[in-house]
């Protein structure tokens, strides 16, 4: 569905049944974080009080009509997405602006950036490209205001080069930036009167993030002794027991640790509150009883957010009819959405493992889930920070440690499905096609390993990994998935790229189905200067833990020049990839190849294993020592360093 393209101060009004919008601002670099606000303003374009300023500081409206819902990355870079229920805003507040700020460098750096107003099933109302921005530091991108009694959008292009703090100002906010704003545990002094302190205003500073001391236990005699568990593992049977064990793990860690509550629930669309969940409360629905697993609610003032959860673990598949049901019975109660969580990682951010009739998506919202991307919330949080409290990192870490355990059900991504070994002997026949109903459905599965990848070097690294897709497969998986299935056939070979921040090259990974390797590889840039020789030597001086076994491949400017050596031969004789050339090295590509498993599943020779191992390992010898070339500073002709030292 295409919507209206804006240009710069074009308004168009709003569809007259929809109540509820989320405005996604999008940009395309990853490595820059791009910060969401709305300001709710009155007749005078001025906010009522501080708190109609809703930013990651404050990340709701009082009434709870405005909330922001943070970042996330897309297959096209980043995304920041403030939502908004219409039916909400309080009467006094005639406008909503939304704008976008950087906490470091400018908006001129990010080249084009979008504004789009999608309605609760996803579609796109309205969108605002602009790639004017230059020197501003925050970007009010477009309003939503009323006018006549009907809601309309605006698309505005207004920048700040004083940036958030100053872009609030001039809306009537009061902010106060003295110090950074630090989170710090609660001290209760019961003695003391309660004593309402005086407002100094909104802090647009960062909250610093703080990291709890995980419990240690220091006094086992033995390697061979275990603490006690949290969650029990002990009877755990399979089926319905195993969902309902997990389901009450997972419920009971996100009302125990809030931090890890906002985390998924964020990824659910829920606002920042306090989390209550609620086990297989029972509906009524006709002539018969629907038990979802779960009922999640989530609470901020006088506003509520009400989920229903259906869950399933181990092999455990999700059906479209017990999903309608509950899209129906959430219709009618007037909840915000059905969620499902299981094993299966869709092939792209927002797609569904199961496709339902959209007409019950009207008034309620369907997202899924895996519980790869729950184990990565709770990765993130223990390895990288966010939780203050050593009780509160004990009680998650004991949830993960619940999860890696096989009777959780919540595998990682392990299983290629059942077509898998009959695609695979096809391929090294040379009898695979690509129009293979088998073949697509194997092809949508290495996707998912893809995303898999990046969600598991994310939560290992702290910083947001890519799955690189291009742009003509993001919106159209059909397409996708016979790209990826004729490769398989022509070559037989898949391949995924990841594009991991403050590398100094993408990612790729190759599984070779036919020749059974898998082949990882990076290429980075030359430095634009020097001799050739010292071209070689800044390379392998970066390399010194590296294998001997990995290739590297030097890419001369002269087109068809290239050379090829182990890093091994290159050590000890470094001419041996320059040797006869005269045009300058412009690039080197480096590759390592592993052995490849072709089992479908398990943890030990498998097809994703290997693949799994083989982007680890390349990885952390290979790509992590690495760095881009940073030339010389220019050097001040005729001076001595001697003097200028004095």
């Amino acid at each position: 569905m295409s919507s209206p393209l804006l240009s710069k101060g074009q308004n168009i009004p709003l569809p007259e049944d929809v109540d509820r919008i989320d405005i996604v601002i999008g940009w395309p670099e990853p490595e820059i974080e791009v910060d969401a606000s709305a300001l709710l303003l009155g007749a005078d374009r001025r906010v009522g009080s501080d708190a109609d300023f809703v930013f990651y500081n404050q990340t709701e409206s009082p009434d709870g009509s405005v909330r922001f819902l943070g970042t996330s990355a897309t297959e096209e870079g980043k995304q920041a997405r403030i939502s908004i229920d219409l039916s909400a805003v309080p009467a006094h507040v005639h406008t909503i602006a939304l704008a976008g700020s950087v906490g470091e460098g400018t908006f001129g750096t990010l080249g084009k950036l979008a504004f789009h107003v999608i309605d609760a099933a996803g579609h796109s109302l309205a969108e605002y490209l602009t790639a004017d921005a230059d020197t501003e530091s925050a970007f009010v991108f477009g309003e939503v205001y009323r006018r006549d009694g009907c809601w309309k959008v605006r698309a505005v292009g207004q920048g700040w080069e004083s940036g958030l703090s100053g872009l609030a100002t001039d809306f009537g906010v009061t902010v106060e930036d003295t110090a950074p704003a630090t989170v710090e545990p609660e001290v209760v002094v019961p003695e003391a009167p309660a004593v309402q302190a005086p407002s100094r205003g909104v802090a647009t500073t960062r909250r610093v993030v703080r990291k709890a001391k995980p419990i240690e236990f220091r006094q086992a005699e033995s390697d061979t002794w275990q603490p006690a568990r949290l969650f029990s593992v002990i009877g755990v049977g399979a089926g319905e027991e195993q969902e309902r064990r997990t389901t009450s793990a997972l419920i009971a860690t996100m009302q125990a640790v809030r931090p890890f509550a906002r985390a998924i629930c964020a990824r659910m669309g829920a606002p920042a509150g306090a989390f209550e969940g609620y086990l297989e409360v029972q509906y009524e629905s006709g002539d018969t009883k629907v038990i979802p697993d779960a009922v999640l609610k989530v609470s901020r003032g006088a506003k509520q957010w009400t989920g229903l959860l259906e869950v399933k673990t181990g092999n455990g598949k999700l059906r479209r009819d017990q999903l309608e049901s509950y899209l129906d019975v959430a219709r009618r109660k007037k909840y915000d959405a059905v969620v499902s969580l299981s094993n299966d990682i869709p092939a792209g951010p927002g797609e569904l493992p199961v496709q339902v009739d959209r007409r019950k998506l009207t008034k309620v919202a369907l997202r899924h889930l895996s519980w790869a991307e729950v184990a990565h919330e709770a990765r993130m949080l223990t390895t990288h920070g966010g939780i203050d409290d050593a009780l509160q990192a004990w009680i998650l870490a004991e949830f993960l440690r619940f999860l890696d355990h096989p009777r959780s059900g919540a595998a990682e991504f392990v299983d290629m499905g059942r077509h898998w070994v009959t695609i695979r002997d096809a391929v090294t026949q040379g009898t695979l096609r690509a129009g293979d109903a088998k073949a697509l459905t194997v092809a949508d599965t290495w996707v998912s390993l893809g995303r898999h990848l990046a969600l598991r070097l994310t939560a290992e690294l702290g910083v947001e990994v890519k799955h690189v897709l291009a742009r003509k497969f993001h919106s159209d998986p059909a397409l996708r998935a016979a790209a990826v299935a004729e490769r398989l056939a022509t070559d037989g070979s898949f391949e995924a790229v990841l594009r991991i921040p403050e590398t100094a090259g993408d990612l790729t990974v190759i599984a070779d189905v036919r020749t059974n390797k898998v082949r990882c590889r990076t290429t980075i840039a030359a430095p634009d200067e020097g001799t050739q020789a010292r071209r070689v030597s800044w390379l392998t001086k970066q390399l010194t833990d590296a294998p001997g076994r990995v290739q590297v491949e030097a890419v001369f400017a002269e087109r068809g020049n290239e050379t090829c050596e182990f890093l091994d031969t290159v050590r000890t004789t470094p001419k041996s990839l320059i040797d006869g050339r005269t045009s300058p090295i412009v690039s080197f590509t480096l590759e390592q190849t592993f052995p490849m498993g072709n089992k479908r599943s398990g943890t030990a020779a498998s097809f994703i294993a290997s693949v799994t191992t083989a982007t680890d390992a390349f990885y952390g010898a290979v790509m992590q020592p690495l760095r881009e070339w940073v030339p010389a500073a220019p050097k001040q002709a005729g001076l001595d360093p001697a003097e200028t030292a004095e």
